[in-house]
Parts: structure tokens; C-alpha cells; sequence
């Protein structure tokens, strides 16, 4: 019987947890949506007013609104010693964190380098200064045990661009 409440309790909080997800990635749906249907001047004052490093780059008949993020180079660290377990455990949280910054809206590009060198992954940090995505790249529980560490670097590219 305990067990059976005990899974029950597990169910209830994994998909509360995942309507709240839920939840958050429609809101923010809808507010890109409600952003999308403003001018690129008036989007611009927007991003402006919140604290965002813009400018418009004109090129021709066209117009740009570029935004400045931030790239983060995740580095091999200098304690990579973990056993398989902690590496394990280690690896999984840091996967939850990445996505927490993607669902929060802060990651707008992650993802892991193929090779074995010194630059593990990089992730793309869609916020208003670099001290402010230095300190989101430092809660990664693969950085504070030392496994990663991180390099930022400003970065500037089109607003809403896509990879293709």
C-alpha cells in the first residue's frame, strides 16, 4: 500500500511538474506571438526598455534587429576525476539544468561538441548582460564540481534568426 502512494505521489508531481512546463512554454508562445505582430522599430524599443543590447543594421531594402547574447564555451574543468556514478548522476543534472534554461527562456541554442577536445559543448545564453549568463553557466552542477568550466563571450546575431 506504501508503495502504491508512493508511486501515486511520484505520478501527481511528474505531471504537475510537466503541466507547469506546459504552462510556461505556452505563455511564452503566445508572448512571441504578441511581439512578432509589433514593427522591427517597435520590437527594438521593447528589447530597448527591458535592458537588451540591440541595434538595427540596415542592408539595402532591408532591416535587421540584432541582439547581443551570449556564447558559452562549456570547458573541461580541472577536477575530472568523479567515479562512473557521480559522473552518471553529475551528467544527468547537468542535462536538467540546460533544460531549465531553455524552458525558462535564458538557452536559446545548447548542445555538445563531437570531438574530445578541450570544449566540451556551447551554449547560446539569450540574456540582458554577461554577468548575468556567466552566473546561469556557474549553477550547472557539472560546473560547480569542477567537471566543466566556463568561458563567455558576447555574441551578436539577428533576432529570431534560425539555424537552417
Amino acid at each position: 500500500m506504501k508503495k502504491a502512494i508512493l508511486i501515486l505521489g511520484v505520478v501527481s508531481l511528474l505531471l504537475a511538474c510537466n503541466q507547469s512546463k506546459e504552462k510556461k512554454i505556452t505563455e511564452t508562445s503566445v508572448a512571441v506571438e504578441k511581439t512578432q505582430e509589433l514593427t522591427l522599430e517597435e520590437r527594438a524599443d521593447l528589447l530597448k526598455k527591458e535592458g537588451y543590447q540591440i541595434f538595427l543594421y540596415k542592408e539595402g531594402d532591408s532591416t535587421y534587429l540584432m541582439q547581443q547574447y551570449y556564447m558559452v564555451f562549456l570547458k573541461n574543468g580541472e577536477n575530472r576525476d568523479q567515479d562512473s556514478t557521480e559522473t552518471v548522476k553529475l551528467q544527468s543534472n547537468h542535462l536538467a539544468h540546460l533544460e531549465r534554461m531553455a524552458v525558462e527562456g535564458y538557452a536559446s541554442l545548447v548542445g555538445p561538441l563531437e570531438s574530445d577536445g578541450d570544449i566540451r559543448g556551447i551554449v547560446v545564453y539569450n540574456t540582458k548582460t554577461l554577468k548575468e549568463a556567466d552566473s546561469l553557466a556557474n549553477m550547472d552542477p557539472m560546473v560547480k564540481a569542477g567537471r566543466l568550466k566556463v568561458e563567455v563571450h558576447p555574441w551578436w546575431t539577428q533576432k529570431g534568426g534560425k539555424l537552417n
